[in-house]
């Protein structure tokens, strides 16, 4: 059976005679997934909830896991880009619940609907988060004039070494759960459904949360054995997502109003240079005692970071500290979401040496004013330069919430 076949199975009345661009999770026709009887997974703890005024995966604990994928669409039809946001909603819709997106047994001549590598696995706290790339905003769907301004391209900036084949993209995926198999269920399905409309151009899977974004979760660390992200934005703090996260009534696009900015960067690590430094040079280059996470102005990790104090006329913290430079007492008072991962992916074939490093991920309401002016300092001044670079960078246009079955994401923006 045809792929097209397979995915008109899957949305049967869903999307209607007329082809109603929607598919919410109701109506799955033939192969539709069902629910065990003994067991009503939306009210489960592991189940975080799909539906809502903003879409999950940003204010969300940070799970354990993640699977990133960027995908560039293929036709110009627009009709056919509006199907497929219709149908990985209703897939999500599914999924986040723990159930298969179909049923994994069908006619024997016919491929299984779902690919049934997480059946059984529980919904493990999945979250699936969509967003537009700025190249979705060309002339191929007539959205020109929809692209909002804070969807600029992000610009050169100082020691970036970007691969183009690990950059951009029109639409973006990020699965986040606490099982790996889960995560990558979303990225795998979402490709299979999108044959024929859009194609995956990069992808990465990411391991050990590197920011907390929640007062209830622990500091973790990331590769190079220092907490990253002490002084986060954590989802109890709602004043802090309305000024630096959400997206409100000060956008050019209304379609956005309740989303946010999504930044991607791939920072590889140059883990063995750093592994011979010695520990006292880390700990100035971080600006954090390692052990502890606290600053190097004081002794528990939420310490207030001083950056005034001075010590034998010697700044405590060092002028090109990434903790000084990161700072929203040094950028305008900006602050950033940040939801990384660490990664590694093998050996480089070049060095040798080992790739690996950090999946650098930040929310934002407006990354001209956020991300860009903060990491065009960090480029040029961080002492971490000398341990890392920037192989990908990605921006995308992360829209509000669906509010129930039958919406999906860009629905205001193409209808």
């Amino acid at each position: 059976m045809a792929d097209g076949t397979s995915r008109r199975r899957f949305l049967g009345g869903a999307l209607g005679a007329a082809g109603a661009l929607a598919a919410g999770g109701a109506g799955f026709g033939v192969g539709r997934a069902t629910e065990p009887a003994d067991a009503s997974p939306a009210s489960t703890p592991s189940v975080v909830p799909f539906y809502g005024e903003h879409q999950a995966g940003i204010a969300t604990p940070a799970q354990d896991r993640l699977a990133f994928a960027a995908f560039d669409v293929t036709t110009s039809d627009r009709q056919a880009l509006a199907t497929l946001l219709g149908t990985w909603a209703a897939a999500a819709a599914q999924m986040t619940k723990g159930l298969e997106i179909g049923a994994v047994e069908t006619a024997p001549q016919a491929p299984p609907i779902d690919t049934g590598e997480a059946v059984g696995l529980g919904a493990s706290q999945l979250t699936v988060t969509v967003g537009f790339g700025p190249s979705l905003f060309d002339d191929r769907f007539g959205l020109a004039t929809q692209r909002p301004a804070a969807l600029a391209e992000i610009p050169a900036l100082p020691g970036d070494a970007l691969q183009p084949q690990l950059s951009g993209g029109d639409l973006c995926v990020q699965a986040c759960a606490d099982d790996p198999t889960v995560a990558f269920h979303v990225i795998r399905n979402f490709a299979r459904l999108a044959r024929g409309t859009a194609v995956m151009k990069w992808s990465q899977l990411g391991f050990g949360r590197t920011s907390s974004t929640s007062k209830n979760q622990q500091t973790e660390r990331n590769l190079l054995g220092f907490k990253d992200g002490t002084n986060n934005i954590k989802n109890q703090d709602a004043h802090d997502f309305d000024d630096y996260v959400w997206v409100g009534r000060e956008t050019d696009q209304a379609w956005m109003t309740g989303g946010s900015y999504l930044v991607a960067r791939r920072i590889r690590m140059l883990i063995e240079s750093w592994d011979t430094d010695q520990l006292s040079d880390q700990e100035n280059v971080i600006g954090r005692y390692k052990t502890s996470g606290a600053p190097l102005s004081g002794k528990h990790e939420f310490d207030t970071v001083q950056l005034e104090e001075v010590r034998h006329g010697t700044p405590v913290i060092p002028v090109n500290a990434h903790i000084r430079l990161a700072a929203p007492s040094t950028n305008g008072g900006y602050k950033l979401l940040r939801r990384g991962y660490s990664y590694t992916d093998g050996i480089d074939a070049q060095t040798g040496l080992l790739d690996a490093g950090l999946f650098f991920i930040a929310f934002q309401k407006d990354p001209r004013k956020q991300f860009v002016p903060i990491q065009r300092k960090l480029g040029s001044h961080d002492a971490l330069n000398e341990y890392i670079h920037h192989t990908s960078s990605a921006l995308f246009a992360v829209p509000p919430g669906l509010h129930e079955a039958g919406d999906w994401w860009g629905k205001s923006l193409l209808t």
